[in-house]
């Protein structure tokens, strides 16, 4: 199978919701223009709005962030949920994402960013996330954040980290192991398995960072 093709299963996992803000959202009125409003301009603060809520945050280095604003605008970004107590999925991803950062290499806190937050901020205090970024060797450019229950519950809804079903979606130990990325004012969102092998995750990450470098090839 080639690298195209792959990236193109990976990115059909979890492409809902963002994906559909996308389509909905691509429909200016006739005066948008005149407006000087483009197309893309209201497609993207309609996926903002939706799905990228301007949360206050704090790092594992106590630092105070918003989630749009600070994090996600005019960024790559690459996206997980996880808590540190967790003994199922979560050292599979955040191992795996351990090995991504070092094959993203320079580009690591410059052509992109990796963010992943606590599912159990009444546990994870800025301590535990802090010794658990050390753990994991994370570098600069690969952020631990928690807030308050409320927001962090908001954030992970928003952002698609959901299953259909409401019981095993209030389950944090069957919480979803994907990893949500995107290339923000390109308005480019989808995922693919935190389970799946560095080498394939940093592959599509990079994708996410220069599509254009894709074009044109064959799947």
């Amino acid at each position: 199978m080639s690298k195209v093709s792959r990236r193109k299963a990976l990115g059909l996992i979890g492409m809902a919701p963002l994906a559909g803000s996308v389509l909905t959202a691509g429909h200016a009125t006739p005066d948008a223009s005149a407006a000087g409003v483009t197309t893309s301009d209201r497609a993207r603060r309609r996926i903002q709005e939706r799905h990228l809520p301007n949360i206050s945050l704090i790092t594992q280095d106590g630092k105070r962030v918003r989630f749009y604003d600070d994090l996600v605008k005019d960024k790559v970004v690459s996206l997980n949920f996880f808590y540190a107590n967790c003994d199922k999925v979560c050292p599979v991803v955040m191992a795996h994402l351990a090995k991504v950062q070092n094959l993203l290499g320079s580009r690591l806190g410059r052509d992109i960013f990796m963010y992943s937050f606590t599912l159990k901020p009444e546990e994870d205090t800025i301590d535990v996330l802090k010794r658990t970024h050390h753990m994991y060797g994370a570098k600069p450019g690969w952020t631990y954040l928690t807030a308050n229950p409320k927001d962090m519950e908001s954030l992970r809804v928003a952002i698609g980290f959901t299953y259909p079903d409401p019981a095993i979606d209030q389950d944090k130990e069957q919480h979803i192991g994907n990893i949500r990325y995107g290339n923000e004012p390109l308005m480019l969102w989808s995922a693919c398995p935190g389970m799946a092998r560095p080498g394939w995750i940093a592959e599509t990450l990079q994708w996410v960072i220069n599509p254009e470098s894709f074009r044109g090839q064959k799947a």
